[in-house]
C-alpha cells in the first residue's frame, strides 16, 4: 500500500500549482483522504480532506484557494492551490487511512517566493 505524492516546486505569490497523490490500488479504500502541510518550525496541520462520506473540508487558510478532488480513473487525489502566498510554502503530505493504518506520501515541497 503506498501512496506517492508529486507536483511541488517554486512559484511566485499568486501563482498555481496542482499537487498528486497516486494511490495503489482504488483511492476509494483510503477513507477519509487528504493533504497535510509542515512549514519549519511549525505542526503539521490538514489543509483539505475529503470525508468518508465524499464531503470537502478545508482549513480557513485554503478556503477560496484550494481545491480537493479526485480523479478515480487514475486512483490519484489532487490538490488544486491557486492565489499562493509565501505562507504557504510548506512540505505537502498526503494522508489516508487504510485497513486501520494510516499512510503517508513520502511529501512534496511547496516554495512561494518572489
Amino acid at each position: 500500500v503506498q501512496l506517492q505524492a508529486s507536483g511541488g516546486g517554486l512559484v511566485q505569490p499568486g501563482g498555481s500549482l496542482r499537487l498528486s497523490c497516486a494511490a495503489s490500488g482504488s483511492i476509494f479504500s483510503f477513507q477519509p483522504m487528504g493533504w497535510y502541510r509542515q512549514a519549519p518550525g511549525k505542526e503539521r496541520e490538514l489543509v483539505a480532506s475529503f470525508t468518508r462520506v465524499g464531503i470537502t473540508n478545508y482549513a480557513d487558510s485554503a478556503k477560496g484557494r484550494f481545491t480537493i478532488s479526485r480523479d478515480t480513473a487514475k486512483n490519484t487525489l489532487l490538490l488544486q492551490m491557486n492565489s499562493l502566498k509565501i505562507e504557504d510554502t510548506a512540505v505537502y503530505y498526503c494522508w489516508g487511512p487504510h485497513s486501520g493504518i494510516d499512510y503517508w506520501g513520502q511529501g512534496t515541497q511547496v516554495t512561494v517566493s518572489s
